[in-house]
Formats: structure tokens, sequence, C-alpha cells
């Protein structure tokens, strides 16, 4: 089945599911909802005002190491299917896919030396808390994945839009508890995982756990 196809049918064949959902520990959905959305928009503009500088910086940096923009806008699958375009600090060079889309690997030679550093911290990743305020991602759900491999994942291992259940995130569940190397079965079963426990108390726990991997680098690729 094409993602197309996938995409079209995934709103009606879980509609029930989503919309009689109650989220872990809230009697009303709509309530955890709107916590979510508040949580987001002030995460991401209080992340945005504190590193400004940051991004500026990396922004210079990344342009006197290699030619081509700063900034890096890939096409991406999110809520019920929907493609929006996704806002990284580049981290490789401008014709790292001229052999067509690839998966990332742990020593990746089409990334650069200070590709290799934002990676590791997360820097490149400060950019999406624009697609937070834009309503594309929430700070917390499963890392949204390239149309390809939403595809061509969901092809080997059926039922894993499931995932597109919920707006992506710039961090996850599957993020803080496996990072880039878990296989995409693995990271299925921790994203179904979140869907099915969401709450503000499990966003907090992930947030305080992103903020640790951030400063150590752990499961960096």
């Amino acid at each position: 089945m094409s993602l197309r196809k996938i995409h079209n049918n995934l709103h009606e064949e879980y509609a029930v599911t989503l919309d009689t959902e109650v989220e872990k520990g809230y009697a009303y959905p709509q309530l955890y909802s709107v916590i979510k959305r508040l949580m987001d928009i002030t995460m991401a503009l209080t992340g945005l005002i504190v590193t400004i500088p940051i991004l500026l910086f990396f922004c210079i940096a990344i342009k006197l190491e290699t030619p081509g923009p700063a900034f890096y806008f890939q096409e991406r699958v999110g809520l019920n299917g929907k493609y929006f375009r996704v806002i990284k600090l580049r981290s490789m060079g401008v014709d790292a896919e001229k052999k067509g889309a690839q998966w990332a690997d742990k020593n990746d030679p089409r990334v650069t030396k200070i590709g290799a550093f934002i990676r590791k911290t997360r820097i490149d990743e400060i950019p999406q808390l624009i697609n937070v305020l834009q309503g594309d991602m929430s700070m917390i759900g499963p890392r949204p994945e390239r149309p390809i491999f939403t595809a061509q994942f969901n092809e080997e291992i059926p039922g894993f839009v499931k995932r597109l259940a919920v707006k992506p995130g710039v961090t996850g569940w599957a993020q803080v508890n496996g990072g880039y190397d878990i296989t995409p079965k693995e990271k299925l079963k921790l994203d179904l995982f979140y869907i099915e426990n969401r709450s503000v108390m499990l966003d907090l726990k992930i947030i305080i756990k992103t903020i640790r991997i951030v400063l150590t680098g752990e499961g960096a690729r």
C-alpha cells in the first residue's frame, strides 16, 4: 500500500480509538491536550529565546565549514499522515543525498565536523521548536519519519503508522530509552507505550531524561 493510501485510511481506521481514548490519570482527555499545548508553546518560546546565541554561533560555524545554507528543511510525516517540513541545523554536506534517501549510520561519513558535534549535543534539533510553535510537532511524541521510510517500515512492520495517531515530538519515549540505535520495530513498541500511557507526568519524565541525555551526549549518531 502506498503512503498516500496509508494516510487516507489512517484516520478512519483509528478514529474510534483516538476519540474514545482517555489519557492515563485524566478524566477528560481534552484537558490533557490543552495542558500539553500550553507546555509546548511555553517550552518552545523559552527554548528559542535562550538558544538564539547558540543558533547564531553554529549557523556561522556551519557556513564557514561547508558551502550551503545553515538550516535544513526536510519533508516528514506528522499527525494522521499530514506532511510538513521539519527544520534542523544542517549537519551534512549539501550533496549528502545525491544517491537518494539514506538512513544515517552511527559513524556516517556524510556528517561534517560541526555536524558531528551538534548531533551529539542535539543542538541540530533546536530549530524544530519553530515546528512546535507552528503546531506541526509537540515537544514530546514519536520522532517524525520521512515519507519513504514510513511507507517502507509499515510494509515491513504492519501497524507502524499507528505512531501517527499523535503529533510527532522533538523528543520522546523511544529517544530517551534507546536513542538512534534502536530498530524501527523497537521504536514502534516504545512509541505505542507512550501513546497508550501519555500524561503530563510522563511528559515531564521524558523532558528530564532528555536534559540528561543532552548533557551526556548519550545515544547520539
